[in-house]
């Protein structure tokens, strides 16, 4: 395995590629976003963890270009701007996950490893659902790029459209059994996904039943 931690804080940069290589994952290090962009842009990480600020370029900018180039490794954002905007902003440019600064090493490490165990699970088939098509091969929707956790969040709802999933559903399936979501990444994520249904013109909908879950439907 491994990773890319794009940070320019150096010691903390060091602490976090001294934890991971403890349990046997390979860390490269770049200070800066032009080094940062180079190295994300081969595509050999099994994990991107970006900084937002950053010197030369920010992390938010080398998410835009990785995802412009189709270059869908996971990626983690860090940040101190904590508030859900900020995450939704990062979401919708392609982040599987958001962590905000000060957090604890070990912490960072469990997202990175919990990344690191969930593979994208894409199968060699197509899903339909009224007027949409999610091909899981290239984790597209109507032929729009999907993140791995949009992919596997509307792969839930096409397996049962019409049917009330809770976001502890979403929670479990999407974000794993490490417990590192938080409801609203869940709420994020449906942010994100509406506008990509209004995007492809696409007649279904997220309908959220307050307190309950959320269910896709077709008019």
């Amino acid at each position: 395995m491994r990773v890319l931690y794009v940070e320019d804080a150096t010691f903390l940069a060091e602490a976090v590629k001294y934890n991971l290589e403890k349990q046997g994952i390979t860390v490269d290090l770049a200070d800066n976003g032009g080094d940062g962009l180079e190295n994300a842009l081969s595509d050999i990480y099994d994990c991107v963890v970006l900084d937002i600020m950053l010197p030369k370029m920010s992390g938010t900018d080398i998410l835009k270009r990785m995802r412009e180039k189709k270059v869908q490794t996971p990626v983690i954002m860090l940040s101190a701007l904590s508030e859900v905007e900020t995450k939704i902003s990062h979401l919708d440019h392609g982040a599987d996950d958001y962590l905000a600064k000060p957090f604890k090493t070990a912490e960072l490490v469990a997202r990175i490893k919990a990344l690191l165990r969930r593979p994208r699970n894409i199968e060699d088939t197509d899903v339909k659902y009224g007027d949409l098509v999610l091909d899981k091969t290239n984790a597209t929707l109507n032929g729009e790029q999907l993140t791995a956790k949009e992919a596997k969040i509307i792969d839930e709802f096409m397996k049962t459209p019409d049917a009330l999933i809770s976001k502890e559903h979403f929670l479990a399936k999407v974000w794993g059994e490490d417990g590192l979501g938080e409801d609203n990444y869940v709420e994020a994520y449906m942010s994100r996904i509406r506008r990509l249904l209004k995007k492809v013109n696409s007649k279904a909908r997220i309908v959220t039943i307050r307190g309950l879950g959320y269910k896709l439907t077709s008019e």
